[in-house]
């Protein structure tokens, strides 16, 4: 057979028969892509669902409050060519249900067969549009994500979006755990405790609006299991909260850097001991000025000419706490904060998250600022991650948003000794330094106040705005409890003398909070220690406990 030879008639009629086919598919193929995606407003076939239908888990909290839940509803697709009166048609859909009525005018003028009215609509505006009695209408089967009890910890909790997926919040960390569960029978438990989370929200929102902040947060943990128990950013876009010029939808304790000032001691502090530089009876000189460089490190308040490494603390010396970690040095210094993973994002099931910031150039100024908490930028979350590391016994733990009530501590970071010390010293904070706003009689509390100053959009701090912030431990002898409150911007009112430093901002607000929340975990109130003698027996008593 000679290959050469040209294609038959017949050949030609059949490759132009394929030709044609391919065509004729391809044309058909292209109109169902412009019809169901491109023009249709999200345009579904007769008898079937505009995409695939997919359900999640419940979430609840601790306790097994119902907080989200998909509940089955309906989408809303029209039929054009059935409307008689497209226009009036259009208008009493989007007041039915809540879609707009200048797309719904324009898809109904469209050569489409069925258009998407609009999803997920209640069965109230179910009810509204059957009442219509227009000719077209259809309803396919949906679910949407309700969250009965979100609240206050919606930030937290997160939304998902029109397909069901997760998008934000625990809804996007724990979305392959909760994808294909079915309403009702499958559940998630996470570590939050909602009577915890609305005592918190309602005391910094008190304190946010008494002291008219920019923003403000709270964080609850146990520092034995890392279970988080609560978690509050304020604005948080609920409906009565004033922004004050904030993002109402940033959840600031996990996805802002902030400069948190003295609180940061607790870790200055931990390291000295650490390093055997210190005892608290180590005495230091105390001048109105600290030079190092060419720069000066000055207290906020006037501070006697000697003080102990106790009184330090407990006083927030900027000078003292300088000369201690001085003492230690940058390199010492850095390597301690990353041990206490400070110098990397926090690891939790919450996917928002801000990278710490830090100077690359870590000289002797940038340790002593850093040791007191300016210098440095760290989000909440990650804060009270490492003060719990300090105060549960100096072991590492992973902070976790699902219920895991077994105790989670890991390995020694910190020598044990030193953990017991630093309960004491932050007990001793409340007893007879810039804490005892914080004092709850019965429940021993111990912490430490910050009061940070506030960059500007150039980098150099503001004159006058502070960061206020308070980090409580309770009950201080062996703590079960941490809680970190902040003010960002707070102003003074008469009652604090038109002051804003924490001792009479973030202080005081814990002590509501801890007031609030101790009878609720389950904590029996004992008798106050008011003395250093009753200081050093908790940290003494603590020694026998494991």
């Amino acid at each position: 057979m000679d290959v050469s030879a040209p294609p038959t008639i017949i050949q030609r009629r059949i490759a132009i028969g394929a030709l044609i086919c391919v065509m004729a598919f391809a044309v058909i193929g292209f109109r169902l892509v412009d019809i169901m995606v491109l023009k249709g407003g999200g345009v579904a076939p007769r008898g079937g669902a505009a995409y695939p239908l997919t359900t999640r888990a419940d979430l609840l909290d601790r306790n097994g409050e119902l907080l989200a839940r998909d509940l089955p509803v309906h989408d809303v697709y029209a039929q054009p060519r059935f409307l008689v009166h497209k226009q009036r048609a259009a208008r009493e859909l989007a007041a039915a249900t809540g879609a707009g009525v200048q797309r719904l005018t324009r898809i109904f003028a469209s050569h489409h067969r069925y258009v998407l009215v609009e999803r997920k609509i209640s069965p109230d505006a179910q009810a509204r549009v059957m009442d219509l009695g227009l000719p077209g209408i259809e309803f396919q089967p949906s679910y949407k994500r309700y969250y009965p009890k979100g609240g206050s910890a919606q930030l937290v909790i997160g939304y998902t979006d029109g397909n069901g997926h997760g998008i934000s919040g625990l809804e996007l960390g724990l979305n392959k755990l909760l994808e294909g569960g079915i309403p009702g029978k499958d559940g998630v438990r996470l570590s939050l405790d909602m009577r915890v989370q609305y005592a918190l929200a309602q005391e910094i929102e008190a304190a946010r609006e008494e002291f008219t902040a920019r923003a403000a947060g709270g964080i609850v943990i146990n520092v034995d299991t890392g279970e988080v128990l609560a978690m509050v950013s304020l604005p948080d876009g609920a409906p009565g909260i004033p922004n004050y010029g904030a993002n109402p939808v940033r959840n600031r304790m996990a996805d802002s850097d902030y400069e948190l000032g003295s609180v940061f001691k607790i870790f200055s502090f931990a390291m000295a001991l650490s390093e055997h530089t210190i005892t608290p009876d180590t005495e230091f000189p105390i001048p109105r000025a600290y030079k190092i460089g060419r720069f000066y490190i000055h207290d906020a308040d006037p501070m006697p000419p000697v003080m102990t490494a106790r009184e330090i603390l407990a006083r927030s010396s900027n000078v003292g706490t300088s000369q201690i970690v001085l003492r230690s040095g940058g390199v010492k210094q850095k390597a301690f904060l990353a041990k206490l993973g400070l110098l990397t994002p926090v690891r939790s099931q919450l996917p928002e998250g801000a990278r710490p910031i830090y100077p690359s150039d870590w000289g002797d100024i940038e340790t002593a600022t850093i040791g007191f908490g300016q210098g440095i930028s760290i989000t909440p979350l990650s804060y009270v991650h490492a003060a719990a590391e300090v105060v549960n016994g100096g072991r590492a733990l992973q902070l976790t948003f699902l219920r895991h009530p077994e105790d989670a501590r890991g390995k020694q970071l910190i020598p044990r000794s030193v953990s017991l010390e630093m309960r004491a010293l932050l007990r001793n904070v409340v007893v007879n330094g810039t804490g005892k706003s914080a004092n709850i009689p019965g429940y021993d509390v111990g912490g430490k106040t910050g009061s940070a100053q506030v960059a500007g959009p150039d980098g150099r701090y503001l004159h006058g705005p502070l960061r206020t912030s308070f980090c409580a431990i309770f009950p201080a002898d062996h703590p079960r409890y941490l809680l970190f409150v902040l003010l960002d911007q707070p102003h003074g009112t008469k009652k604090t003398f038109g002051l804003t430093l924490s001792n009479f901002t973030a202080a005081p607000l814990a002590g509501h909070v801890i007031a609030r929340i101790a009878p609720l975990l389950g904590l029996v109130p004992q008798l106050p220690l008011t003395t250093d003698a009753g200081v050093q027996t908790a940290a003494k008593d603590a020694q026998e406990i494991p």
